[in-house]
C-alpha cells in the first residue's frame, strides 16, 4: 500500500510539471503584458526597463524554472493587472469557488445517486421513467444557458433569488463564508444548480446503469433466495458494488466542477478564482493566470490520489490481488 501511495505521490508530481511546463508556454502567445501596462507614451526605454522588472527578458527556461520554485513555496509573483501578489488574490477569490463548488458536488453526488438507485430500482415505474426524461436537460443544454433560464425564472420573472454576485459573507479568520447570512445562502442556490446539473445527471444516469447491471448478476438471486429483504439486497449488495466504477467518473466531475465553474461564475458574476481567470486572459496576466491552472491541476491530481485509495477501501478484490502479485 505504501509503495503504491509513493508511486501514485511520484507520477503526480510528473503530472504537474508537465501542465505547468505546457501551461507557461502557452502563455507567450496569448500577448504581451506589457502592451497593457503601458499608456500609449511609453518609451522604448519604458518597454524593455519593464521588460526587465518583470524577468520577461529572460531565456524561457529560466522564467520557468523561477516560477516552480516560487510556485513550491507558494509564491506566484506579482499580478501585472493589480500589482499584488498573486497568492494573496487568490486567497481572497478561493473562498467563493471552494463553497460553490462544495455544494454543487455535494447536490450532484447526494441526488444523482440517490435518483439513480430509485430509477434502478424502479426502473418500470411512470415516476422514473419521468426521471430519466427530465435528466436529458441536465446532459443536453450547455451551463450557461441553463444559468441563464435559472435568472429568468427564478429571479426575473418570481423575484425570489438574486441573479448575481455572492450576498453577504462573514469573515471566520481568514475565510469569507456566506454560509452564515441568508443573503449568501440564497446567492449560493442558483449557481450552484447551474454547476451540479451536469454531473448530477451523469452520477444517475451512471448509478442507474451500473445497478440494473449487478441486479442480474447471481449472487443477487441467491441473495433474494436466501429470503434477504429487499431493502437489504438493494443498499448492502447491489449499491455496494455499483459504487466501484462510479467512484472514478465521480471523482473526476468533482474535479470538472471546480474547473468548469469559470462558465458559471461568469454568468452570476460569482467572485470566485473562475471569473478572476477570465479577468486575467483579458489583460494578459500571466502569473495570475499560471497560478490559476496549476491550482486546478493540483486538485485533479489530488482527488484522482483520492479516488485510486478509495478503491481499496470498497473493492477488496483489488487488496486480494496485489497481495497475491507481491
Amino acid at each position: 500500500m505504501l509503495a503504491f501511495v509513493i508511486r501514485r505521490v511520484f507520477q503526480s508530481v510528473l503530472v504537474l510539471l508537465v501542465v505547468g511546463l505546457v501551461a507557461f508556454s502557452m502563455f507567450r502567445f496569448v500577448g504581451d503584458p506589457v502592451d497593457n501596462m503601458l499608456g500609449q507614451e511609453r518609451t522604448q526605454a519604458d518597454i524593455e526597463r519593464l521588460r526587465s522588472q518583470l524577468g520577461l527578458d529572460q531565456p524561457f527556461a529560466v522564467q520557468y524554472f523561477k516560477f516552480l520554485q516560487g510556485a513550491a513555496q507558494g509564491n506566484f509573483g506579482v499580478s501585472y493587472r493589480q500589482g499584488r501578489p498573486v497568492s494573496d488574490i487568490l486567497m481572497e477569490r478561493a473562498p467563493a469557488t471552494l463553497e460553490l463548488a462544495a455544494v454543487s458536488g455535494f447536490l450532484a453526488i447526494s441526488i444523482g445517486i440517490a435518483l439513480g438507485v430509485f430509477t434502478a430500482i424502479r426502473r418500470n415505474g411512470f415516476t422514473a421513467n419521468a426521471i430519466m426524461s427530465v435528466s436529458l436537460i441536465g446532459v443536453s443544454l450547455p451551463t450557461f444557458l441553463i444559468g441563464i433560464l435559472l435568472i429568468y425564472l427564478f429571479s426575473v420573472e418570481l423575484g425570489w433569488l438574486p441573479s448575481f454576485g455572492r450576498g453577504e459573507t462573514v469573515m471566520i479568520g481568514g475565510w469569507s463564508t456566506g454560509f452564515l447570512t441568508e443573503s449568501g445562502l440564497k446567492a449560493l442556490i442558483l449557481p450552484s444548480i447551474t454547476l451540479g446539473l451536469y454531473q448530477m445527471t451523469l452520477i444517475m444516469r451512471l448509478v442507474r446503469s451500473e445497478m440494473l447491471e449487478v441486479l442480474r448478476q447471481d449472487y443477487i438471486r441467491f441473495a433474494r433466495a436466501r429470503g434477504l429483504r429487499e431493502r437489504a439486497v438493494n443498499f448492502r449488495h447491489a449499491l455496494k458494488n455499483t459504487l466501484v466504477p462510479v467512484i472514478t467518473v465521480t471523482g473526476l466531475q468533482l474535479g470538472s466542477i471546480i474547473a468548469f465553474a469559470i462558465i458559471t461564475e461568469t454568468v452570476f458574476q460569482w467572485p470566485g478564482v473562475g471569473l478572476l481567470f477570465i479577468n486575467a486572459i483579458q489583460f494578459v496576466d500571466i502569473p495570475v493566470m499560471a497560478a490559476y491552472l496549476m491550482l486546478i491541476s493540483v486538485m485533479f491530481v489530488a482527488i484522482n490520489l483520492i479516488v485510486d485509495l478509495l478503491y481499496f477501501a470498497i473493492d477488496p478484490r483489488l487488496r486480494v490481488d496485489r497481495t497475491a502479485a507481491h
